[in-house]
């Protein structure tokens, strides 16, 4: 592989990215970038390179050889990079965890952040849940995540901050012939003797299938079997047009062919949203995300309750979110 006069570190942590997902749609949700633009990213460095550096087929990626020869350099130059920032006074990258791509919350808040520190790079991760980002959080490979942060473990939660930012109206995911699709608003005892998905089985997302069985209790509400771990929105809509069962969501959930999303009601159940992140890190692109978070909610009302009939566990309640 011969070496180049220079390179540039985007293109290595796009290599970076695409490696350690072996996935190019969930590289680029990570990165935030478009997938055209990661390709073309990993394209330059491998004629820069004069190496390919993975096999692509339609079903898979894998690293070739030469992949595998530049993945520890690539991880050691970055960090290198990052550590002469630091030393200099200019911050790392702020690794945030925005759950999926689909959902608002998070990426709203970011997309502000982004405004307010414009010369502070702040990058997205998608790791699911909260429950799993708790522990990337911990290990320092992840700065911020948002979710409901009394659904996790008291240990997990004594290493950690949180700022509430979000009572979030649930709703259910209904294939578009379910006898339920056409109502406005579905009551949630209406869901009696359904089969509904909200993650059970999926380590990443513990805290939200706590939350179902808190709201289902004793409503004859089953909870779906483990599925197939989902990464990104494309797997997850392939999985549910097999199964069919109806997903419990939140009202700002992305559309998916061949179903409807209908709020939740009777009572309005809501999932608590906190910006949460690392004891004693400081970052300014933290800050900038803690004042996003704080302008937002002032703005939209987001910690207003509805003045329906609602839901919250009592933990939620008692910390806030």
């Amino acid at each position: 592989m011969p070496a180049p006069a220079s390179l540039d570190p985007r293109l290595l942590r796009a290599f970076l990215a695409v490696a350690e997902e072996l996935h190019f749609t969930r590289a680029a949700a990570r990165l935030y970038v478009a997938q055209q633009a990661l390709s073309r990213d990993v394209r330059r460095l491998e004629r820069e390179l004069g190496a390919e550096l993975f096999l692509r087929t339609t079903r898979q990626v894998a690293l070739t050889a030469d992949g595998e020869r530049l993945l520890p350099h690539a991880r050691r130059v970055l960090a290198a990079q990052d550590d002469l920032l630091a030393a200099f006074g200019q911050a790392r990258p702020l690794l945030v965890d925005l759950n999926s791509a689909g959902l608002v919350t998070g990426r709203r808040v970011l997309h502000r952040a982004r405004e307010l520190v414009p010369d502070c790079e702040l990058m997205a991760r998608y790791e699911s849940g909260l429950t799993g980002a708790a522990g990337e959080l911990l290990a320092g490979r992840l700065d911020a995540s948002f979710g409901r942060f009394a659904g996790l473990e008291p240990a997990l939660r004594s290493g950690l901050e949180q700022q509430p930012v979000r009572w979030e109206p649930m709703a259910v995911v209904l294939p578009d012939d379910h006898p339920l699709a056409p109502l406005p608003e579905v009551p949630v005892a209406a869901l009696a003797g359904e089969t509904v998905y909200a993650g059970a089985g999926n380590p990443r997302t513990g805290e939200w299938t706590d939350l179902a069985l808190r709201l289902f209790e004793g409503h004859g509400i089953r909870l779906a079997s483990p599925l197939p771990l989902a990464v990104g929105d494309e797997e997850f809509e392939r999985i549910m047009a097999k199964t069919r069962n109806p997903i419990l969501a939140v009202v700002d959930f992305p559309a998916m062919p061949r179903t409807v999303l209908r709020p939740l009601v009777d009572p309005v159940p809501l999932s608590p949203v906190s910006l949460v992140w690392r004891k004693g890190l400081v970052h300014p692109g933290l800050d900038a995300l803690r004042a996003a978070a704080a302008e937002i909610t002032r703005a939209e009302k987001w910690l207003r309750r509805p003045a329906d009939r609602w839901f919250t566990a009592i933990d939620d309640r008692a910390m806030g979110a």
